[in-house]
């Protein structure tokens, strides 16, 4: 079991708490104090998880027992036909994505995955896209569009793959292009980040019409670590970065770059990956209800006014 820096305490509780109980034998004295040591957990989980800095967020984020794609489509889609290769040069394995069906909802699906366990890691490339990964993202999307179907995409990358053939193969353009495609697709996109949400590797799939995003998940131009890298020439600098880059899912809300905040069970999404399931498909049917009944040409002008409001800008007179 993972056991993250600020979970150690309640684990301890966890662990006494388990040995009591196989040394009580139904004894009154024992599960008194059991009783008592349960209170305790509870109240102390309240407090830990009630104040978590935005590092250990980000932490939770990337707990190794996390929900990845392949298990929201294993548990929210009824069914799932997956499609391979961007008909260009390769199948890019960190991509999963193909037709689905959720609750008699028909859509198009697709999702950035990271892998569970060291082959799969591997096999997916840690969730990093290579050009062809946002090809292979962007040919599903205009089918969909084709059929007139809505597209959900599940954001969860460290980024794009920054290795020298990726450049080669113009991975600075195929990420411009999704971003420019995405804006002209005539069909309703409901974007959710269900886990890192990290650079241009999240942007090139994450342009949609509503933005959902997981309580403990995050969503940022560069990683933590990447930032203090660059603005402290320290990798250690992680902890501030986190809290400077405002990348949880309140402030992003707030400065109207998200929509929905979905809620996670206490202590994050590994705790409990059936009821974020079931919050994360509700969520794709009640979009897809709002959605349905608007025409295709009102959601690309709703698409691109939502984008042009983002941020702030002033501007100055001359003289001043």
């Amino acid at each position: 079991m993972d056991i993250l820096p600020h979970e150690k305490q309640i684990f301890e509780y966890i662990q006494t708490i388990g040995h009591l109980k196989k040394q009580s034998q139904n004894n009154s004295l024992f599960n008194t104090e059991i009783r008592k040591l349960e209170e305790k957990l509870e109240k102390l989980k309240e407090k830990v998880y009630s104040e978590l800095s935005p590092w250990q967020r980000v932490q939770i984020c990337r707990h190794p027992q996390r929900p990845h794609t392949v298990d929201y489509i294993e548990h929210i889609c009824d069914s799932f036909v997956e499609l391979h290769g961007d008909r260009n040069y390769r199948d890019d394995h960190s991509i999963v994505g193909g037709l689905a069906r959720i609750n008699g909802m028909k859509c198009v699906i697709i999702g950035q995955e990271k892998g569970n366990d060291t082959e799969s890691r591997m096999h997916r490339n840690f969730g990093m896209l290579h050009p062809e990964g946002f090809r292979k993202a962007l040919r599903l999307m205009k089918l969909a569009e084709k059929f007139h179907l809505p597209i959900v995409s599940l954001l969860d990358t460290p980024g794009a793959f920054p290795g020298l053939e990726a450049e080669e193969r113009g991975q600075g353009w195929a990420i411009a292009n999704n971003l420019k495609e995405m804006f002209c697709i005539a069909t309703p996109i409901i974007v959710i980040v269900i886990g890192e949400g990290c650079s241009g590797g999240a942007l090139g799939m994450g342009v949609g019409d509503v933005l959902g995003m997981l309580e403990h998940a995050y969503f940022s131009v560069i990683s933590p670590e990447g930032c203090a890298s660059i603005l402290w020439k320290d990798p250690a600098k992680n902890v501030d970065a986190a809290s400077s880059l405002k990348l949880n899912a309140e402030d992003l809300q707030e400065f109207g770059l998200i929509d929905v905040i979905i809620k996670e069970p206490l202590g994050g999404a590994h705790h409990d990956p059936q009821k974020v399931y079931e919050k994360v498909k509700k969520f794709i049917q009640e979009q897809w209800q709002i959605f349905r009944k608007i025409p295709p040409k009102v959601i690309l002008e709703q698409r691109y006014l939502k984008y042009r409001e983002m941020g702030e800008h002033t501007i100055e007179e001359k003289g001043q």
